[in-house]
């Protein structure tokens, strides 16, 4: 069987409804879609999925553990909670236990733009697929300063292999108990010090997916280039027809809001009116279901932007101590 998974707890309520109802629109609502647990702060999705037959949540607490436990041997430093904010970010490990023999996970800020057939079909010849340009920037997956890591891999297969870990496809059963014994073992024996130390669970899945050699697929490197599209709501190029959007006359596969805060699509969905790309865009998707609960914005529109730059300030100045 095969299915969709994301991963979530009720801080991101808003963006994972949005990302359900594209789904839906856009795939069926007979499309399993499996949520993997953030934490434990899942009360309101919970509720939600009540009334989405095709969405459950993930309950296999010992395929959680032993990812828990394999995040905390590979990299203990990302499992300080104060400062990485996206601790449990790695229980989308989970996928590789099950349920589905193959599986397109996507983060709960992105919204299914076209078919993801496509997708599942390089799964028959691959064993992993993505479809993105992260590969161009190597800092935010690998240490680049570190000597060791031209003798893990080589220039051209970090030119070339990166990728963003907010969506991609794989199978289920990759990454076995012997697999996974076998990376924790090269990471400990010094290879650790090449992962990016700034980010959650990407940096490792970089490595566990180039280190293991499993035949992976970007759409991004593959496809010609007249066929290629983004991904990511910080390209303002994008074309919206119909609550689709395309990047020079080609459909998206999927948007990807990547580095707009829950707190600011809270903030939105409760009524503030503040500006993020392909705001409205969200915001359709969001309320599909339930358009009586849009919000209406009653005051001025605030910059994105503006409203970064404030939250930024204030929290320098807690920091400090000054109270504001």
């Amino acid at each position: 069987m095969n299915g969709i998974c994301t991963l979530a707890n009720d801080i991101v309520y808003d963006q994972l409804i949005a990302l359900l109802n594209s789904i839906e629109i856009i795939l069926g609502s007979n499309i399993p879609v499996c949520i993997y647990p953030f934490d434990e702060q899942i009360e309101q999705i919970k509720a939600e999925i009540v009334n989405r037959p095709n969405v459950f949540i993930y309950e296999d607490s010992a395929s959680i553990q032993r990812w828990d436990e394999f995040m905390e041997s590979a990299a203990p430093e990302r499992l300080n909670r104060k400062k990485f904010r996206l601790y449990g970010a790695h229980r989308r490990f989970c996928a590789f236990d099950g349920p589905f023999e193959k599986f397109i996970y996507m983060d709960a800020d992105t919204l299914v733009m076209n078919s993801l057939d496509a997708v599942f079909q390089k799964l028959e010849e691959s064993d992993f697929v993505v479809y993105d340009f992260q590969f161009r920037d190597a800092t935010k997956v690998y240490n680049i300063q570190s000597p060791k890591l031209l003798e893990v891999f080589e220039q051209n297969r970090i030119d070339s292999e990166i990728f963003c870990s907010g969506f991609y496809a794989s199978k289920q059963g990759l990454f076995e108990q012997d697999t996974r014994e076998w990376l924790l073992a090269q990471l400990q024996s010094g290879e650790g010090e090449i992962l990016y130390a700034g980010a959650g669970e990407q940096p490792l899945l970089n490595y566990m997916v180039m280190k293991t050699g499993i035949k992976s697929y970007n759409f991004a490197c593959s496809l010609p280039d007249g066929e290629t599209t983004g991904c990511s709501v910080t390209s303002q190029h994008f074309e919206e027809r119909d609550n689709i959007l395309y990047d020079k006359g080609n459909r998206l596969t999927y948007l990807h809001y990547i580095g707009v805060p829950p707190d600011l699509i809270r903030r939105v969905c409760a009524g503030e009116n503040i500006e993020f790309p392909y705001g409205d865009l969200f915001l359709h998707y969001r309320y599909l279901r339930e358009p009586e609960k849009h919000p209406v914005f009653t005051e001025p529109l605030k910059s994105y932007t503006e409203v970064s730059r404030s939250n930024l300030l204030t929290r320098v100045l807690r920091r400090l101590r000054i109270n504001v």
